[in-house]
């Protein structure tokens, strides 16, 4: 393995091998290389697994399990959920224009190998390591496993700043694309959250929320066991309708929200809106170390900002009352701007095999990252913050 730390010795134990499914790994080595960093779910054995189990990754799906694993001696010392894809489905890094150029080109862009959390826009680990060197030892190894399985591509997605280093280090080019998170300041209660905003957007909040509950709805916080299988029926009726509008049709299976409510347990909170006690709509959440974040919703009925209330306000409120730093609601969305929500930057890393298409990848994202920070810049404008509490622009993803 390359010396991505400068340790000779310690790279000359490393070796890096892979798995074909999280299932051969066990549970206690790999959380305890993911570790706290916070603690991130989506990297966590029981979510990869859940995905796994369910066949909502897999080859049918597109998505082959090829999980990176660095011994030193006998010890793991690192790992990363990584892929073989066949398609560019399901990442929220959008390059299906490089694959098209690259095969205009005569090339073959799939499959290539992905580092991620699938269907997961959330920034966190993906390099999972013991140490600096180990992690270093694995973002080389990741490399040299691509030139191995020759594929036309490496790409790691939604990295966090400690990822970023060591991968920059080995040689990645850097995306940065933007999402919308909301901040907790050291709110007490939601209007503590409220008297922050400028006047007019206070009241359109204000009004909304009445909206939703004028409408003759109740809202239910349900968390771990308090979710029973009457609520995830209802709610696997919601997340049906939502992925056939979005993506033609859902990502993950009934069996994946069956076997995470068995083994995710607390790090799953729903909130549910019930009309004469019948549950009509649903955001499913999961809980991080020091974040929530808002993943699946949908709904059977409709009501006045019934979206804006689950996934936006009741998100915020929970936070709020629990501590947690920040609210990631997802990819995407100007509109949560307006709500509280502030643009922040996420990055990934990519390596490209051919040099040819690697340069002319590398000319398109410095491009790219100014034209997004021109946008971040504008979109700054729109800050729904009262002047005197507003907060410095959150430029970029926190550590």
């Amino acid at each position: 393995m390359a010396d991505g730390a400068g340790n000779e010795r310690d790279n000359a134990q490393m070796k890096l091998t892979t798995a074909s499914s999280i299932a051969k790994i066990e549970a206690a080595n790999w959380d305890a290389l993911a570790g706290d960093r916070p603690r991130n779910p989506f990297v966590g054995h029981a979510f990869l697994n859940a995905l796994e189990a369910s066949s909502s990754v897999g080859e049918t799906a597109g998505w082959i399990p090829r999980h990176a694993l660095v011994h030193r001696g006998d010890t793991l010392v690192a790992c990363a959920p990584a892929y073989f894809k066949l398609h560019s489905r399901g990442e929220y890094i959008f390059d299906h224009h490089w694959a098209d150029a690259y095969e205009r080109a005569g090339g073959r862009y799939y499959p290539k190998l992905l580092v991620a959390a699938p269907f997961t826009p959330a920034t966190g680990p993906r390099l999972l390591a013991l140490d600096d060197a180990a992690r270093a030892g694995l973002a080389a190894g990741l490399i040299e496993a691509a030139l191995q399985f020759r594929v036309s591509s490496l790409h790691v997605n939604f990295i966090d700043a400690t990822d970023d280093a060591a991968l920059a280090d080995a040689g990645f080019l850097l995306r940065e694309t933007s999402q919308y998170h909301w901040f907790n300041r050291d709110y007490r209660t939601f209007d503590d959250f409220l008297a922050a905003l400028s006047s007019r957007k206070r009241k359109a909040v204000r009004r909304e929320r009445r909206q939703t509950l004028d409408s003759g709805l109740a809202i239910r916080v349900l968390r771990g066991a308090d979710i029973t299988p009457a609520h995830w029926a209802a709610f696997w009726r919601f997340y049906q309708d939502t992925g056939a509008r979005k993506w033609g049709m859902p990502y993950l299976t009934r069996e994946f929200f069956a076997i995470a409510a068995q083994t995710m347990g607390e790090d799953l909170l729903m909130f549910v809106a019930e009309r004469d006690g019948l549950p009509v709509a649903g955001a499913l959440n999961v809980v991080g170390g020091d974040c929530l974040y808002g993943r699946y919703w949908g709904c059977t009925e409709y009501a006045p900002f019934l979206h804006f209330e689950l996934c936006y306000y009741q998100a915020i409120e929970y936070a709020i009352n629990h501590g947690f730093a920040r609210v990631e609601a997802g990819a995407q969305g100007e509109h949560k701007i307006a709500r509280g929500y502030e643009p922040v930057k996420t990055r990934s890393r990519h390596w490209i095999a051919d040099r040819g298409f690697r340069a002319a990848i590398e000319t398109y994202l410095e491009q790219e990252r100014a034209q997004n920070a021109e946008e971040l810049d504008c979109l700054a404008e729109y800050a729904p913050y009262r002047k005197a509490a507003a907060p410095r622009a959150s430029r970029e993803e926190p550590e």
